[in-house]
């Protein structure tokens, strides 16, 4: 399941609004077949894997990231390749919620006599967050990106960054990987910001957004969502956004955790102590799990999950 969600990525970027997905097929243990999901209306990963091993995926266990389809869209069904190569076993990672799919593939294989297992892995919802919120929650999947002082300040006095220059460089990875980037309108009347993703390799621009009640300044390049948080969320979510990356400034940063919908967290601090502003104080805590504690040149990022995928 690890090398199917390996090949999963290589699709993130050309898949949308497709999830992305990864299959190997393996017999008598030797991997025979191998695929991923590259563009709509391309193979799904599995007819790649089954095209690849031919013959020998009879008999063959199949390790997919997500639930295979089981009905007809721009492509044929691959549960029904699946049962017509004579697979015996299919390991799942996660259900796909979509109500197109949403158990009926694994219900296929089962009426055909395949052994299907279920992992509903951690690993396996990840990597397709925004499709599953989207799908579940009917909303992007949130990921708030904060860049503060060992104290909590957003910004240090004479500097124009907080963070060094490899912490903004994941920035800009983590733009190239997102739908869509926002900042509130204080952010906007400061900084000016471009929010794309630049110096790092983007299959394509994430949509560049800004909440508040604006205007926004004359020649911005920004796009003014000016509703309620959730009610735009929603709508954005109509409109093919699965993934969003609020950058801030800070005000738009607690009304975003106080309303609960911040998803995920990646908090740089920098060495450094003094500055303003802070985030406000919040409603109330807002607990993390998952937490992972990277080292970036002289930075720190803090990885977190507020929901779990």
């Amino acid at each position: 399941m690890d090398r199917a969600l390996e090949l999963a990525e290589r699709g993130r970027g050309t898949t949308s609004p497709n999830p992305v997905v990864g299959a190997v097929l393996v017999r008598d243990g030797t991997v025979v077949g191998e695929g991923w999901h590259e563009r709509p209306g391309e193979p799904h990963a599995e007819a790649r894997a089954l095209d690849q091993a031919g013959d020998a995926a009879r008999g063959a266990t199949m390790y997919v990231s997500l639930e295979p389809c089981s009905h007809h869209g721009r492509t044929p069904p691959c549960a029904d390749a699946i049962v017509a190569a004579g697979v015996a076993r299919v390991v799942v990672g996660t259900r796909d919620p979509n109500p197109e799919v949403n158990g009926a593939g694994i219900e296929r294989l089962r009426a055909a006599g395949i052994a299907v297992e279920v992992e509903d892995s951690l690993d396996a919802r990840t990597a397709n967050a925004g499709y599953l919120s989207v799908h579940e929650r009917g909303r992007p999947w949130v990921i708030l990106k904060l860049a503060t002082t060992l104290d909590g300040a957003f910004a240090v006095p004479g500097r124009r960054w907080v963070t060094g220059e490899a912490a903004r460089r994941r920035v800009h990875e983590l733009r190239a990987r997102v739908d869509a980037v926002a900042v509130g309108m204080g952010t906007v009347r400061a900084d000016a910001p471009r929010l794309d993703a630049r110096g790092v390799e983007a299959p394509r621009q994430p949509r560049r957004l800004a909440f508040g009640a604006g205007p926004l300044p004359e020649g911005s390049e920004l796009e003014l969502r000016s509703g309620e948080l959730e009610p735009e969320l929603r709508a954005l979510a109509t409109e093919g956004v699965q993934t969003l990356m609020v950058e801030g400034g800070p005000s738009l940063a607690a009304s975003f955790l106080d309303a609960g919908l911040v998803d995920e967290v990646r908090w740089f601090v920098a060495p450094v102590v003094g500055g303003a502003p802070k985030l406000p104080a919040l409603a109330g805590p807002v607990d993390l799990r998952h937490v992972v504690v990277e080292q970036i040149e002289r930075d720190v990022l803090v990885s977190a999950y507020v929901h779990d995928p």
